[in-house]
């Protein structure tokens, strides 16, 4: 797809969330702050069916594996210690003329149409002077760079003394350190297991951009997972199916020397020392194939390594799986090695014990941790721009989005020929089996049947049922497949069992 149409694709996608009610900017009838959005009925579904797929695939199907939620709001102490307050930064330019704000990478990236993800504050500065970009919007000189710290800031209780700051969460991580000890105590999980949370973060970000890609409000997927620090090449699930899967590689090296990224297997990676660890490089494959299974095409993704000066203060090597949006690489999502920062940081700063005590040899072990994070709402806009696509031509052409049936907000549409004769009666008596069935379903009886085709193809709905006059006489119905258009006549009692086939 030409550049000029994955752009045009954006636009498109961002219409088709806010006519069909999927998702829409939140309170927009005030039109106050940008960055917040809001759910409609196939949205919050089509969310919710996400996080379902990544906690059954990451939790419910695993022994290694538990669950926590945690706060919202946490105290001044928790993100002193894990470094958010000094280090939970972006880079800030501001227009000394009219006082627009940017972030400093964004308004290089756009006045000069490169990627600087990785570069540092300094080398950012001396691209802004040595190619006089000035103001987006009126022109204007710009100020020097200077951090902003993104987190949210509140007090709790009366006063609004320091001891009584707190924050809004920008991560879900801090909180499964805090309850690291506890979770592992009440769990009986020995090495390696790990700790997953969903819920929402909250990011103060200067300038939100491409919908809901960078906003202010989202939910976040995590998985802390903790190992033996010796034990970080001790990997007994990544197995042979995994270490010959072929990936795109951008290394460090590759992005340094200005080359292509590396095609190759995870097990020349790891040869290669391109992946240090092996349990980072099963993380790697397990979240690379889980975003595949989930329909996106793996041409469109990459892994990238972070640089030395990309680097969170609290990483020894960080990945991120990439998707090549129509504004360029970017993050999909990120696994971190976090090493054992964390958990000394809040040890030391709460002054709890917070070491595994190995009853078998008498050691304490502070583990070392992967982390596999990514935001469904990123994940969400992400499957809808990969399953965008339209048929037909001029003033004939309709969208249709071609979403995995695991997670399509709705799965099947019921749809009589007629109102009347009767078609309605049995159509609904289908539609209210399918549903006490565990079906998502959805009932259609207005306009033309090629039209509620239409309308079930633009919503993402893999099949749809026609009760026709056949159906009175014999209780068969007709069956069609959205993305092939294919229709076959099905017995209705044994509708359930062919769609969960």
């Amino acid at each position: 797809m030409a550049n000029e149409k994955r752009v045009d694709l954006t636009a498109k996608v961002i219409n088709l969330c806010q006519r069909r009610g999927i998702i829409f900017p939140s309170c927009e009838i005030y039109a106050v702050h940008a960055g917040f959005f809001d759910y409609g009925p196939l949205g919050v579904q089509f969310k919710r069916n996400i996080e379902n797929a990544w906690w059954n695939r990451f939790v419910v199907s695993r022994e290694d594996v538990v669950g926590i939620e945690g706060a919202l709001l946490s105290p001044r102490t928790l993100w002193k210690a894990s470094g958010h307050l000094d280090s939970f930064t972006d880079p800030l330019v501001e227009c000394k003329k009219c006082g627009l704000r940017s972030r400093a990478d964004h308004l290089v990236e756009d006045a000069l149409k490169i990627n600087v993800d990785g570069l540092s504050v300094k080398h950012l500065q001396q691209m802004i002077d040595k190619h006089k970009l000035a103001c987006p919007k009126c022109k204007g000189t710009l100020l020097p760079i200077r951090t902003f710290n993104l987190m949210f800031k509140t007090h709790v209780g009366a006063t609004a003394d320091e001891a009584d700051e707190a924050f809004l969460r920008p991560e879900t991580a801090q909180l499964i350190f805090a309850d690291y000890k506890l979770t592992q105590f009440v769990s009986r999980k020995q090495f390696p297991f790990g700790i997953a949370q969903v819920g929402k973060a909250f990011r103060n970000e200067i300038a939100p951009r491409n919908f809901v890609f960078r906003c202010r409000e989202f939910t976040q997927m995590e998985i802390e997972y903790f190992i033996r620090p010796n034990k970080l090449d001790d990997c007994l699930l990544l197995g042979a199916d995994l270490l010959d899967q072929e990936m795109v590689f951008f290394t460090a090296a590759c992005q340094e020397n200005k080359t292509d990224a590396l095609r190759m297997t995870l097990r020349d990676a790891l040869a290669k020392r391109v992946v240090a660890t092996r349990w980072h490089a099963y993380w790697l494959a397990e979240c690379f194939n889980w975003i595949v299974s989930l329909g996106i095409n793996p041409a469109r993704l990459r892994l990238r390594q972070h640089t030395r000066d990309e680097l969170s203060h609290y990483s020894s090597e960080t990945w991120d799986v990439e998707y090549e949006y129509p504004w360029g690489w970017k993050e999909l999502m990120g696994i971190a090695n976090r090493t054992d920062f964390d958990l000394k940081q809040h040890a030391k700063a709460s002054g709890k014990d917070l070491a595994f005590h190995d009853q078998a040899t008498n050691e304490k072990i502070v583990p070392y941790v992967i982390e596999p994070s990514l935001g469904a709402d990123r994940l969400l806009f992400t499957l809808l721009m990969d399953a965008y696509r339209e048929t037909g031509e001029g003033t004939d052409v309709k969208t249709v989005l071609s979403l995995s049936p695991q997670i399509a907000p709705v799965f099947v549409s019921i749809f009589p020929l007629m109102k009347k004769d009767g078609l309605a009666e049995k159509a609904r008596e289908i539609f209210n089996q399918l549903r006490k069935d565990g079906f998502v379903a959805d009932y259609d009886e207005g306009g033309s049947i090629g039209r509620r085709y239409a309308r079930s193809d633009e919503a993402g709905t893999p099949f749809a049922i026609t009760v026709d006059y056949d159906s009175l006489k014999d209780n068969t119905v007709t069956l069609r497949e959205r993305d092939s258009g294919k229709q076959r006549r099905i017995p209705s009692n044994e509708l359930a069992a062919v769609l969960r086939a």
